[in-house]
């Protein structure tokens, strides 16, 4: 076999390998000593190495109005929306959080079941049970651990240690929170604790130090907030507002500053909606608008993208959908 040629393929243009992810391709057929010498290079495709930051998986939750367990896999680069592996039992009103090789999904529907996805190989499995039945949750984290909101007009939370699948209290919110929402970055978790009291929307906010285990006050929204959904980057937090203070639904956004803990408005969904999910990278987030004002659950999704405040269409839903949850395979500065 010629060494002469990269994959023993005969060019005026040199093959180069598209690694070092699995996703990548090294086409023809190589000696060891070119092998190892991309693998010196950082481009030769390895198996179980997932690129971080390039995907998102969306549990629809309520499909046409039943729980299902259909679940959507996103690919930020086209906007490529596929399947992906079932849950294990029907979500409704659930909730997600996880870091860069799992999504940690609270399936919601009033029981404690939880399912564990990893990205290589998209395996769904068990994981650790919520400690105590609730729905209507929140969820963010870091690369550690995964703060849930259990939601049900309750204070509690949980915190859930990737390592080892642990899950133990988590400090309490304050007040108490149901159809909230949730973003942070690698050290605070700012909680939009939606309706506080019955069914009114708030504008009370929390901030949750991961490292303290510490709950404090954080900037409110600029207006009351229920049903809304977050998510954001390293510097940033996209929360969508959903029901207003006055039981309208908005496509308001805001942005919350994780630096100076500052709240603006921050443009507009494409539609007036509640009950939606979001998961994002480091440069985009993408919105699963749930149920739409005049409409009901649909597939729409929109992206927002940090860097101009700009909002455009994105890859559609597979179903008409609404109380779903999200988690993306990692934001750097966040899960990563």
């Amino acid at each position: 076999m010629s060494r002469t040629y990269q994959g023993s393929i005969i060019s005026k243009s040199p093959i180069t390998p598209a690694g070092p992810y699995q996703c990548g391709a090294a086409s023809g057929v190589w000696t060891i000593d070119q092998m190892v010498g991309w693998q010196k290079a950082g481009l030769w495709p390895i198996a179980g190495n997932v690129q971080t930051g390039n995907l998102a998986i969306f549990a629809l939750g309520s499909v046409s109005c039943t729980p299902s367990t259909t679940r959507n896999k996103y690919t930020y680069s086209g906007c490529v929306n596929a399947s992906a592996t079932s849950s294990s039992a029907t979500s409704n009103a659930g909730s997600a959080a996880g870091n860069s090789v799992a999504g940690i999904f609270t399936l919601g529907n009033s029981t404690t079941t939880r399912n564990k996805y990893t990205y290589a190989g998209c395996v769904n499995a068990s994981a650790t049970a919520a400690s105590c039945t609730r729905l209507f949750g929140a969820a963010t984290g870091n690369s550690t651990v995964g703060i849930f909101a259990l939601g049900g007009s309750s204070p509690y939370r949980d915190k859930y240690t990737y390592s080892g699948c642990v899950v133990t209290a988590a400090t309490n919110s304050s007040p108490n929170s149901c159809r909230g929402a949730a973003a942070g970055n690698s050290t605070v978790g700012i909680f939009a604790l939606g309706a506080t009291s019955g069914t009114t929307p708030t504008n009370v906010r929390n901030k949750y130090t991961y490292a303290s285990n510490v709950n404090c006050g954080a900037t409110a929204s600029d207006r009351g907030s229920r049903g809304g959904f977050a998510t954001g980057n390293s510097t940033v937090g996209i929360f969508a507002i959903g029901q207003n203070g006055c039981f309208v639904r908005c496509c308001a956004l805001n942005k919350y500053q994780y630096s100076n803990d500052t709240n603006t408005a921050s443009g507009s969904l494409t539609a007036a909606t509640i009950a939606g999910s979001a998961a994002g990278n480091a440069c985009v987030g993408i919105f699963a608008l749930g149920c739409i004002s005049g409409v009901g659950p649909s597939t729409t999704r929109n992206k927002y993208t940090y860097a101009s405040n700009v909002v455009t269409t994105a890859g559609s839903a597979s179903a008409l959908s609404a109380f779903g949850a999200a988690a993306s395979n990692g934001t750097t500065g966040v899960n990563v």
